[in-house]
């Protein structure tokens, strides 16, 4: 495979401007020009959908370099250390939210029953 930057943007679902950021940032080589244009093959449309995937899953682009860095030296306990603390954040923001929509439930029940003011809108301006 011999792709562009645009092609290879098309091809991991980004835009150009996302594989240069990437590149500025250190998770994504920048191939040394070919005729005058940069080319780009399959590994590099890869590490292009690894980045995305892992960024879905959660992880910062800090954490992303270190897991690229870690499966070239096969290190399994660090990246499953990485895996297990990502499970963390995410349990604790999953936690926040269902507190979140529970107290929304509350007030969209007690916005049924009133004919005061709104209990929504009420909560919402003072804070919470």
């Amino acid at each position: 495979m011999d792709f562009t930057i645009a092609k290879l943007a098309q091809a991991g679902g980004v835009g150009v401007e996302t594989v240069r950021y990437y590149q500025r940032r250190g998770l994504f080589p920048v191939p040394k020009p070919l005729g005058g244009i940069r080319r780009y093959g399959g590994p590099e449309v890869r590490r292009l959908k690894f980045i995305r995937a892992a960024q879905a899953a959660g992880f910062t682009l800090e954490e992303i370099r270190e897991l690229l860095a870690l499966d070239a030296g096969h290190d399994h306990a660090r990246a499953r250390a990485l895996a297990t603390q990502r499970i963390g954040a995410l349990d604790a923001r999953i936690a926040e939210l269902e507190q979140a929509r529970d107290a929304l439930k509350r007030l969209a029940r007690d916005c049924a029953r009133s004919r005061g003011p709104c209990p929504i809108i009420t909560a919402f301006e003072q804070g919470g």
